[in-house]
């Protein structure tokens, strides 16, 4: 009785100990958010993050995990619950990192034409504050070279080098008219807004491609679609998605398809 008394008591004290960082987690977080002019309520559960997260996120538009970011190299990546976030949570899941500066928010969007593409544009105007943002369009388009396993430079000739009936040369042609047509088609959906776009049209491995030029560009946030699905020309955007998260030195907004 003695033991099950003492084990109580423990049991009790840490109880007390894990409330009180909790709430002091909690306020700490409000108040950063009420200097910010934000209201925020606080929800306090016990059991693993990752569950409580993954069943607490479908009531939300979006939800937010932290990762390493662009001051933690070498160690960039995901821990065990944001990546389940990434990977399993519905809606939009914001991966937080260091924002490049103290300006404008630099949004890189990448775009594929996909539905999931469509939703991630229309996500990232409803739900993040981009008065003053920097918006680039990014189309990756995935070129014959990468498939065949032949070298970039293979396709680098100039044109009347080779037979332009040959189906290869006419698929790279299709798709770079494919990736203007994708850019032209979301930049005429921010019409409206008063938003700075450009636009850039890369080709490779799209993951390595929007990783490649949001550190180039410095970028604060990059935006994209998730969905597993492929098609015969190139991989639709949520193909690449854990990737980006994982390897971005900047925050990642994933918009899944629901």
């Amino acid at each position: 009785a003695e033991d099950a008394e003492k084990r109580g008591r423990i049991r009790e004290e840490y109880r007390k100990r894990i409330t009180a960082e909790t709430e002091s987690i909690l306020e700490q977080a409000r108040k950063a958010l009420r200097e910010e002019g934000i209201a925020a309520k606080t929800i306090s559960k016990i059991g693993s993050p990752g569950d409580v997260i993954l069943r607490l996120a479908a009531d939300y538009d979006v939800t937010v995990v932290g990762a390493s970011g662009r001051y933690d190299n070498p160690n960039l990546g995901l821990g065990p619950v944001a990546s389940r976030a990434v990977e399993h949570a519905p809606g939009t899941i914001l991966v937080a990192r260091e924002l490049a500066g103290t300006t404008n928010l630099r949004i890189l969007l990448a775009v594929d034409g996909s539905l999931a593409s469509q939703n991630a544009l229309r996500s990232m105007i409803a739900q993040f504050q981009m008065d003053s943002a920097e918006i680039t369009l990014m189309h990756v388009v995935e070129t014959p070279w990468i498939h065949l396993g032949l070298d970039r430079e293979w396709f680098d000739y100039p044109e009347d080098v080779f037979d332009r009936a040959d189906p290869e040369i006419q698929l790279e042609h299709e798709l770079r008219a494919e990736a203007e047509e994708v850019i032209e088609e979301a930049r005429a959906e921010l019409a409206d807004y008063n938003y700075s776009v450009m636009s850039v049209i890369e080709e490779g491995n799209p993951a390595t491609e929007i990783l490649g030029e949001a550190e180039r560009g410095e970028y604060d946030l990059i935006v994209l679609g998730a969905t597993g699905a492929r098609d015969a020309k190139h991989n639709v955007l949520g193909s690449v998605s854990t990737r980006v998260a994982r390897q971005a030195t900047c925050s990642v907004a994933i918009v899944k398809q629901d």
